[in-house]
């Protein structure tokens, strides 16, 4: 991988990136056609990353389809699919970690310690590897993205990283991989994560600016369906991920819930007028 990319550099080639962790839809494919229209050459990795799944997390049935991922980035003209193996990356007697602190303390790193950890070290290595230009993310793991941006600053990688709204189903529900383990009935009440963010966005446009007001909203939608748990409601400064007590400029309302033995996460932009 280093060997392509030092010469596609040598080329003058502008090379983007896209990772992930495989089992591709349409909110991938988004992200490959951003870094492809901005870039002179795309390089996507598929790596399932062991060192951000915690103790009963789903890592052994997280989904995977590596002959389906091939032939999707194929027709979108990938140049370069990367797919190291777990000893590739996690050699023997392997104990580095890169940690982001105070951007990763809340919503998904309060209930999944150790995650951001396993984000940071595994993009780091990434990014040695490929040496792209640009990256690209998606806004859906909205808290990720403020993780490798603040990355890329502390570290000086010297990496555009580049943001994608998040991508939904005709019926509103973001794209994940995990809506794969989603019943009929679980599926349906997952739709109130997405209705609960339009809730938000209508109360704000109504004046209200208040974030107790607004996360209050949030609950009372998502609790009319009773299969879904709520793990948190948060809306935060968008750049620093910190709790907001007022919508004076850019927040992010941001949820996570558990629908049957799936964890979904979703948010949206929140902008004063």
């Amino acid at each position: 991988m280093r060997v392509w990319a030092d010469d596609a550099r040598r080329a003058g080639r502008r090379i983007g990136f896209v990772p992930t962790m495989g089992f591709l839809h349409e909110g991938h494919l988004t992200l490959v056609r951003e870094a492809r229209s901005r870039c002179d050459a795309c390089v996507v990795s598929i790596f399932v990353n062991p060192l951000q799944f915690g103790p009963g997390e789903d890592l052994d049935r997280y989904p995977r389809d590596e002959q389906g991922d091939k032939a999707k980035l194929e027709a979108e003209g990938v140049e370069v699919l990367y797919s190291p193996t777990g000893d590739s990356m996690y050699g023997a007697g392997f104990q580095t970690a890169v940690s982001v602190t105070e951007v990763t303390k809340g919503l998904c790193g309060a209930g999944r310690p150790g995650h951001f950890d396993g984000v940071t070290t595994v993009v780091a290595k990434l990014f040695n590897a490929v040496r792209p230009d640009e990256a690209v993310f998606g806004e859906k793991d909205y808290q990720q993205l403020a993780t490798i941006r603040r990355l890329v600053v502390d570290l000086d990688l010297g990496i555009a990283i580049v943001g994608v709204p998040i991508v939904r189903e005709a019926d509103g529900l973001a794209m994940s991989s995990r809506n794969a383990y989603l019943s009929e009935d679980e599926r349906e009440a997952a739709l109130a994560l997405s209705r609960s963010l339009s809730e938000a966005r209508r109360a704000l446009r109504s004046g209200e600016r208040e974030t107790a007001v607004l996360i209050d909203r949030v609950r009372a939608v998502l609790a009319t369906e009773p299969l879904l748990q709520v793990e948190y409601t948060e809306i935060v400064d968008a750049d620093s991920i910190q709790p907001v007590d007022r919508i004076d400029k850019s927040a992010r309302l941001a949820l996570a819930v558990h629908v049957g033995n799936t964890r979904l996460i979703d948010n949206t932009l929140l902008a004063a007028a």
